[in-house]
């Protein structure tokens, strides 16, 4: 059996350099792979343009990348709460495509599927179609999208054994799942790392032949990014 293991978060990292695209699991603060974030801010890189689907926070996350201007190019469904994401895209200094949410999952799986490009109705009409072909299906029009390209997908996940097998937990699956082997490498970011055959093999979400590489993070904050209570009666 093929081990996809590395021994820290910095080993999993090599290789990736100023320039280049990466994909990022998680939902605004929900699923976050915490500590290959932060190892890339400690990392003299810069330029890079980052697929996700929000920038979460200011201080946390993609939000501590955005605060180094390590971040070129954000492609994402929306700004959210990060009042720096919004500043340096009011401001120009940092280039943004948004998508609607459902097409950039989508162009996520399309990746991880080896489909090069589909149509969807999502976004005629509007901004979003400017510059792509467009065809009618059933009397509707669709425009089409293409597969993203990235040069490494780094996902989070709860559970994962030695050859890369994940287990999402919750809603943490979110846009983790179907980033896992979207990108050229796959970097899987773990609360939990077993050995093989440790995993229930009816309840792995991604089996291990799209992750190439796989540690145990440590220290999970796992912030809650907006919280709702109901009032004492």
């Amino acid at each position: 059996m093929i081990t996809k293991k590395v021994n820290s978060v910095h080993e999993a990292i090599e290789g990736i350099d100023s320039g280049m695209t990466i994909m990022f699991g998680g939902f605004g603060l929900c699923g976050i792979p915490e500590n290959t974030i932060a190892a890339l801010v400690n990392k003299s890189i810069s330029d890079l343009t980052c697929i996700s689907n929000n920038a979460g926070v200011d201080d946390f996350g993609l939000g501590l990348l955005l605060q180094k201007k390590q971040i070129k190019k954000m492609i994402s469904s929306y700004v959210g709460e990060n009042a720096e994401f919004e500043r340096q895209m009011l401001s120009g200094e940092l280039e943004v495509e948004l998508t609607p949410q459902g097409t950039l999952a989508e162009r996520c799986r399309a990746a991880q599927a080896g489909i090069p490009a589909f149509f969807t109705p999502a976004g005629y009409g509007t901004e979003v179609a400017e510059g792509k072909e467009a065809r009618e299906f059933n009397g509707k029009m669709h425009i089409m999208e293409e597969a993203f390209k990235a040069d490494f997908s780094i996902v989070k996940a709860w559970k994962g054994d030695e050859a890369g097998n994940l287990i999402f937990k919750g809603t943490a699956r979110n846009f983790n799942a179907c980033m896992a082997g979207a990108g050229k490498i796959t970097i899987a970011e773990v609360e939990e790392l077993v050995p093989v055959g440790s995993l229930d093999p009816n309840q792995i979400h991604i089996p291990g032949i799209m992750v190439q590489r796989i540690f145990q993070g440590e220290k999970f904050e796992k912030r809650i990014e907006q919280r709702t209570v109901r009032k004492r009666s």
